[in-house]
């Protein structure tokens, strides 16, 4: 006879999205806000590193990828408590780094895009996005996803036509660009989290410079996964950058492990059959 229980609880982890502006001479302020925002994993961009490696920055850990001008550049920044559990990295192009992180009873894939600007030759946004539907076509059907991305696109403040994948609450108007998000998302099954979310103008613009601002940082999950989203948001008061904010995801995932079968060992109650035993054994010496 056996019996086991389940201990599954929620734990909050906190993902941030932020253009770092050169992660020379920012990489500990970097990691003053992460702690002070407790933030676990933060997706960065613009490091202006060349090459491709991993780097301790005191007890978090970076994982980068550089192009050769040493303009661009992506990485993840994962916190003590995780950096441990990142079983893989991914580098695609020179504008996408993804790690897997296996968390207990959950595999989590987080992502980095740094998406080509508009001006750039319609090769490379092309290149850009096969590399994106390789990347997500890599992953497990079972695991989580989050990329958190400047995906350097308007999706507006209109989601008709794409309310599954669009909650509704953007900014702006709808461009070419966005439009390429939203088409990714729908293709994938993702929904653009933090449209999901009602906010402030404040809250959602993601780049403010004078008096223009937009959205174009994203964070993309499993439309199945969103409930497990809590809040998304951007904190004005927290950039690394003059014009770029960070944007934070808050996610519940399931930690809980399941504790070993206990074996339990039947306890025979011998006082039961105490009369009944004796009344045999009278039975039998009477014969």
């Amino acid at each position: 006879m056996s019996s086991s229980t389940n201990h599954v609880h929620k734990r909050r982890i906190r993902f941030a999205s932020s253009n770092i502006g050169s992660l020379t001479g920012k990489s500990m302020e970097l990691i003053d806000a992460m702690r002070r925002r407790r933030i676990n994993v933060a997706c960065i961009q613009e490091t202006r590193w060349k090459g491709h490696k991993a780097k301790a920055l005191d007890d978090f850990k970076l994982w980068y990828l550089g192009d050769e001008s040493g303009r661009g550049g992506v990485g993840i920044v994962v916190d003590k408590d995780l950096k441990n559990e990142v079983v893989d990295v991914k580098r695609l192009g020179d504008r996408i780094i993804s790690i897997k992180l296996v968390l207990d009873n959950e595999v989590i894939n987080i992502a980095r895009a740094y998406a080509p600007q508009a001006g750039l030759d319609e090769s490379v946004k092309i290149q850009f996005w096969e590399h994106m539907d390789g990347l997500v076509q890599g992953f497990g059907s079972g695991d989580k996803i989050i990329i958190g991305g400047d995906l350097n696109g308007h999706v507006g403040r209109d989601h008709r036509g794409f309310e599954e994948v669009h909650g509704g609450y953007g900014v702006g108007e709808r461009n070419e660009e966005g439009i390429s998000v939203l088409d990714f998302a729908i293709a994938f099954d993702l929904c653009i989290t933090n449209t999901f979310f009602k906010k402030r103008d404040e809250h959602l613009i993601t780049y403010k410079s004078g008096h223009h601002a937009s959205q174009i940082d994203f964070f993309l999950t499993r439309r199945f996964d969103r409930p497990l989203c809590k809040d998304c948001k951007i904190i004005p008061g927290e950039s690394l950058t003059a014009q770029r904010r960070l944007m934070v995801l808050d996610m519940y995932l399931s930690t809980g492990k399941r504790k070993k079968a206990k074996q339990v060992c039947p306890k025979i109650r011998w006082g039961r059959f105490q009369g009944v035993l004796l009344e045999s054994f009278f039975d039998k010496v009477a014969l």
